[in-house]
């Protein structure tokens, strides 16, 4: 084998990440910057905020742009995460996509066998508190009715206007929450489809890769991330109006961009599995229909050639 080939059969190089974050705008990153450094980080981002704070788009944005055999580094875990849960749901969702993560000052190395064994003494913690948490509170509600209380909240029962807005409060902090940490796997495909494809289209695509949506509720998600100035404005645009035959267009572009390996045969074999009739009649799909389509979607702009 060549020099030549062998180079060009080494993997990339290894990205290390820093994130660095301190509480208040008072606050310097420079110590934390210095650890990373000495590290060995590429790149360090930086952001100011709370560590209650739901909303963080600097974090939001790198754990986006992160790819296999990446690996973010931290200086501490209160850094990256709010809650022990938090955490494990971003570390989950950064081995699925091949890319590691470390701590400098916590036993945490998901590229070492020694830190994954942490990590997995940290999420069976994590569990055992769950189950704690939710064994007390059944004791709790149990006592609370031998006494002859009422479980819930009393601010509730008696309609107080400060308990249904602490209450709806939490709600919407907790659905903000669980967003930002899933947003990493469904928003970069709505950027993609969004707004030349309509949300029916964008909705069913995303099902098609194993996610549960409904148009109405992927619609409230991606509004209220671009309240919460973490996703663009620009994908709530309305999507330009095409004639009822267009649907099979818009829909055949939508399925090849969502995946550009696909062939005809496996964009018909969808659209078989969708149950969408082709349109000039039969009961199966062509790859000659599906390509008459992706050409025709090539002369609108919907795919790039």
């Amino acid at each position: 084998m060549s020099k030549a080939a062998n180079v060009s059969s080494l993997p990339p190089p290894q990205r290390l990440i820093g994130y660095a974050r301190v509480s208040t705008d008072d606050q310097l990153t420079d110590a934390q910057v210095d650890e990373l450094r000495a590290a060995g980080c590429h790149r360090i981002h930086q952001e100011h905020g709370s560590g209650a704070t739901r909303a963080r788009p600097i974090l939001t944005k790198l754990l986006k742009d992160l790819t296999a055999g990446d690996v973010l580094i931290v200086v501490r875990l209160d850094r990256l995460a709010r809650s022990v849960s938090h955490l494990l749901q971003v570390i989950e969702d950064l081995e699925g996509r091949g890319v590691h993560f470390r701590s400098l000052r916590d036993p945490i190395d998901t590229s070492t066998p020694q830190g994954m064994f942490s990590l997995q003494v940290l999420s069976a913690v994590a569990q055992l508190e769950r189950a704690l948490i939710a064994e007390r509170t059944k004791a709790g509600i149990k006592a609370a009715k031998a006494r002859g209380k009422l479980a819930g909240n009393p601010g509730l029962r008696e309609r107080r206007p400060e308990a249904i807005r602490a209450v709806s409060a939490a709600r919407e902090r907790a659905y903000l929450d669980e967003l930002i940490v899933s947003a990493q796997t469904w928003l970069p495909m709505v950027r993609q489809l969004r707004p030349q494809h309509s949300w029916d289209n964008v909705v069913r695509i995303l099902n098609r890769r194993g996610h549960d949506w409904t148009v109405e509720r992927l619609r409230r998600a991606v509004h209220r991330l671009v309240r919460e100035k973490l996703a663009e404005k620009e994908l709530l645009a309305r999507s330009p109006r095409r004639a009822p035959e267009d649907h099979l267009m818009k829909l055949v572009a939508a399925i090849a961009i969502a995946d550009p390996s696909l062939s005809l045969r496996d964009i018909a074999a969808q659209l078989d599995q969708m149950g969408e009739r082709p349109a000039r009649g039969g009961r199966k799909w062509q790859p000659s229909s599906v390509k008459a389509l992706l050409d025709e979607a090539h002369r609108f702009g919907l795919v790039r050639p």
